[in-house]
């Protein structure tokens, strides 16, 4: 496919990230999420998640949350790295992402931000909408890699990926480029109506002017 001057992104490359937000959701057992924790990238954790990262013996740079989910003998055991922020109208994810932003991180990985309660997930993944004005903001899950794109974008993909395009304003049209399911000038009013397309070539194009998030599968071994 012909580069038509946009941008392309690497969804599935995980050689830029330098900073992981870890989650209380679900813990990964895929091994691309797995090894941005084990690789020693500095890991920002949600106070919910410290649990888990404690019991594996990984560090974090800094706990962030209202400590709401964070058990007392970890609370003082990570207090020189304990960021508390009361403030309930934005989540624990949000404030992790946020202080990552705040100080200077520019390609950020969410792990755990999946899994257990779907009303979690589902609100954390619409969320990539805002982190993603700020900072290259990806979701990595064990099925595949969540991200934002405000303008049009190629990306980066391999012959059978599965795609999905969550449109997130009703006044967005899309066009696509190298997917089996073709996309011309469609307004998707609903969410599933961009779900479960395939590409067809090593990259596709979407051409938009407005907020989609894009899933991506990762490639069968």
């Amino acid at each position: 496919m012909t580069n038509t001057g946009t941008k392309i992104i690497e969804t599935l490359n995980t050689d830029n990230i330098d900073v992981v937000v870890l989650a209380n959701g679900e813990y990964p057992s895929h091994h691309i999420p797995l090894s941005l924790i084990t690789k020693g990238l500095p890991i920002v954790c949600c106070d919910g998640a410290i649990e888990k990262l404690d019991s594996l013996g990984i560090l974090p740079l800094m706990v962030v949350g209202d400590g709401d989910s964070i058990p007392q003998h970890l609370c003082d055991k990570y207090s020189n790295c304990w960021h508390y922020i009361p403030d309930q109208e934005t989540n624990d994810l949000t404030k992790a992402t946020t202080y990552c932003i705040n100080h200077g991180f520019k390609h950020i990985a969410i792990i755990g931000a999946t899994g257990m309660r779907e009303d979690h997930t589902l609100g954390n993944i619409s969320l990539l909408a805002n982190y993603g004005k700020q900072a290259d903001v990806r979701m990595f899950t064990d099925y595949g890699v969540f991200v934002a794109v405000f303008d049009s974008t190629h990306f980066r993909s391999f012959v059978g990926q599965q795609v999905s395009i969550f449109n997130l304003r009703q006044e967005n049209y899309i066009d696509a480029d190298g997917l089996l399911y073709p996309i011309k000038h469609r307004n998707f009013a609903q969410w599933w109506e961009g779900t479960l397309n395939e590409s067809t070539t090593d990259t596709f194009l979407l051409k938009l002017k407005g907020e989609v998030i894009v899933f991506q599968t990762y490639e069968k071994k």
